[in-house]
């Protein structure tokens, strides 16, 4: 058994196939949720599955499951999965590679003809991306209960259209209810979408958990001015307080490393006049770290910086935090059987702790899991360029092989 590999040939090819769907003219796919294109692609894996002799069964959101029995049909099956939707300029890995992988575990154990004691399931969940719908990840935040199915039938992209409408309208609004549908354990292949694995040169990354996030938008209330007449000491200017809290935001990160994340990434200044003094600017502010403590901590340190900084400039400062995902550790079982797979194998693995949000998330809340990762070239995701070495790809689906062969069993092993 030690000496069971997948087929690297046949996973890339499979990814090549599934990126003409969609194919952008700068090599990369556009295949946003519950289009047409969608659609399309949901119908290849779908195709594959059947021809590889899976079961099909679809829920009211559009996950679907795709299922190789076991030898104990009464035993939850072991999935693995990911996302076919695609950002609008997105690349042919990003979520894909999590479904064709476990695509590939399933014709491995075919070829080889290998049952496993529990049932295999591949499974791809409805709009990860949330590119097209929000909220992001709705499938598998539907099936585990963070959201109502209600609320995500009723998203609507700019034109309009409801999520419920496109499901029924691309034939895949299903009937299974979410959530109704067991789960053993779960792993998620994904390219990493950071440059951690490529700059330590390692081949699998080893995720034990997920950051957690607090998103907020503040808002600083000066005095618009002439920028000649008015003297610096009598000046209300908006902007410069409002860098001192720019700045304390990195300083928060830095000051819990290694996985301290401190951004603002939208600013609107008023009026955004180059010789009046800004008199009012709202930006976001982004702080990420991997444990609620640590994550509290940040949170604290800057509501008290704002309240400081609102003391000494004497200016109206509002902070609100608009959206807050907790840390997600995964399950030590899981995060070991990846560990230990890519240590029998001889694959060079560091641990990473992801960055990006992924339907494991809310997957952990209902059964134990753990995600692999492998590099991307130049850590780029989310962009059309986004590329990742066929050697790689194929470790990270050997490494998810044995590590669901683990879970899943053998059977007469």
């Amino acid at each position: 058994m030690n000496e069971l590999r997948i087929n690297g040939s046949r996973l890339w090819n499979s990814l090549m196939d599934l990126a003409r769907i969609g194919a952008t003219d700068k090599g990369g796919v556009k295949r946003l949720a519950l289009t047409d294109l969608d659609r399309q692609g949901r119908d290849l894996v779908v195709q594959w599955a059947k021809e590889a002799g899976l079961s099909v069964t679809v829920d009211k959101i559009g996950n679907v499951f795709m299922r190789r029995e076991g030898a104990n049909p009464a035993l939850p099956p072991i999935v693995t999965g990911s996302h076919i939707d695609t950002q609008p300029t997105g690349g042919k890995f990003d979520g894909n590679y999590g479904v064709l992988a476990g695509l590939e575990v399933v014709r491995t154990l075919n070829d080889l003809d290998i049952r496993t004691e529990a049932p295999i399931e591949v499974a791809f969940w409805t709009n990860e991306e949330g590119s097209r719908f929000v909220p992001v990840m709705m499938g598998s935040g539907v099936f585990c209960g963070a959201f109502s199915l209600e609320t995500a039938y009723a998203a609507r992209d700019v034109d309009g259209r409801s999520v419920g409408e496109e499901l029924e309208r691309i034939g895949y609004q299903g009937t299974q209810t979410p959530g109704d549908h067991p789960i053993g354990a779960y792993f998620e292949t994904h390219i990493e979408q950071g440059p951690v694995l490529e700059d330590a040169d390692k081949v699998i990354g080893v995720v034990p958990a997920v950051m957690g996030l607090s998103w907020y938008d503040c808002t600083v209330e000066g005095m618009e001015a002439h920028a000649g007449p008015t003297p610096m000491h009598l000046r209300r200017d908006a902007l410069q307080v409002a860098t001192r809290i720019m700045q304390e935001t990195v300083a928060i990160a830095n000051r819990y490393p290694p996985y301290g994340r401190g951004t603002v990434g939208m600013v609107q200044v008023f009026p955004n006049s180059r010789n009046v003094i800004p008199g009012r600017v709202k930006f976001s502010i982004d702080l990420r770290n991997v444990n609620d403590e640590l994550l509290d901590t940040m949170h604290e340190e800057m509501t008290a910086f704002v309240e400081r900084t609102r003391a000494a400039s004497g200016l109206a400062i509002q902070l609100e935090r608009v959206s807050y995902y907790p840390p997600c550790p995964f399950h030590p079982d899981c995060v070991g059987a990846v560990r230990t797979a890519a240590a029998k194998l001889g694959y060079s693995t560091m641990d990473v702790v992801s960055g990006a949000g992924h339907d494991a998330i809310y997957v952990a809340r209902l059964a134990p899991a753990g995600m692999i990762f492998v590099p991307c070239k130049d850590g780029i995701s989310h962009n059309e360029i986004e590329d990742a070495q066929p050697g790689h790809l194929e470790a990270g689906c050997n490494v998810l092989l044995h590590a669901m062969l683990e879970r899943a069993g053998v059977a007469g092993g």
